[in-house]
């Protein structure tokens, strides 16, 4: 989906230039369509990437994971600043933050062994092959997700996430980890290389 530049210079272009420049076209607010981040959540990025800007080093394009939607939504946006277009996958969050299984997370949390997801900004890492085959490392840049690496959260290609099990109103759920759709998994990784930032958060 893209955004019409007259949406992309928002009420929050004033920091969107800050951060990219005078001549960008960056994302300072989108409307509230559906399917399209909420533009809070966009600001609240865009704040994070220039708060982190000594360690993102690829700032063209970011990650955010909308928290306050549910699991059978496509709430995981990789949106283009440059150019405002967006795409929205689908995504688990972690079986902690949702103990019923209800497709909702209902809390977040850092702590080791508590399965659940985190919020905050996260540095894209490198790439490993595991039991999931393909996936990325993340590191994490705030205090509420400085455990990332140690709690082994990652993003990687899940059987439990799909358009077809969405329909059932929610997905299977992570260890805390951004599981994708195994048919998503390629482009995610490729858009979101390594440097690049990922935001998560529940509004």
């Amino acid at each position: 989906m893209t955004i019409s530049r007259r949406h992309l210079l928002g009420g929050g272009g004033a920091l969107a230039l800050s951060i990219f420049g005078p001549t960008s076209k960056a994302v300072a607010a989108l409307p509230a369509l559906s399917g399209a981040p909420d533009p809070r959540l966009v600001r609240n990025a865009l704040h994070a990437l220039d708060l982190h800007r000594g360690a993102i080093s690829s700032r063209d394009v970011i990650g955010i994971v909308d928290f306050s939607r549910a699991s059978h939504v496509p709430r995981f946006h990789i949106l283009d600043l440059a150019s405002g277009r967006h795409r929205s996958h689908l995504v688990a969050h972690g079986r902690g933050s949702d103990p019923e299984h209800s497709g909702w997370v209902r809390h977040l949390s850092n702590a080791p062994g508590s399965a659940a997801s985190s919020s905050g900004a996260y540095l894209v890492g490198e790439d490993y092959f595991g039991k999931h085959g393909r996936s990325r490392r993340l590191i994490g840049l705030d205090p509420e997700n400085s455990n990332v690496e140690v709690r082994r959260i990652v993003i990687h290609a899940a059987r439990y996430v799909s358009p077809e099990i969405a329909r059932g109103g929610k997905l299977g759920r992570s260890e805390g980890c951004f599981a994708v759709a195994q048919a998503d998994i390629a482009q995610v990784l490729q858009r979101l290389g390594p440097g690049r930032m990922i935001y998560a958060a529940k509004m």
